[in-house]
Parts: C-alpha cells; structure tokens; sequence
C-alpha cells in the first residue's frame, strides 16, 4: 500500500508548527524529526480549525 500524498499543504503545517512551538524542531531535522504527540497535536488543531470553519 503506497503512502498518501499529504491532505496539508507545507504552508500551513508550517503555520501549524510555528503555532504548537516545534517548527525549529522541523527546520533542524524535517518532519520526520517531529514527536508523535506533535504530530497529533497537530493534526488535531487541523481538525479543530475545519471545524470552526464549517460552522461559519
């Protein structure tokens, strides 16, 4: 099974990262350099801000 082709552009997982504090972190090392729980805290703000979205 191929992996996907990421559903975020750079741009705003870049905003994401900056915002939840590891983007030095993805700057050093990539997003393979990133914690588990970072990525979910990211995904899960993605989420949140869809979310808010919609609602408007």
């Amino acid at each position: 099974m191929g992996r996907r082709r990421g559903v975020m552009s750079e741009e705003f997982k870049e905003e994401l990262a900056k915002e939840l504090g590891f983007y030095d972190t993805v700057q050093r090392e990539g997003w393979g350099g990133i914690k588990s729980r970072d990525a979910g805290n990211m995904v899960k703000r993605a989420i949140e801000m869809a979310q808010q979205r919609s609602k408007s």
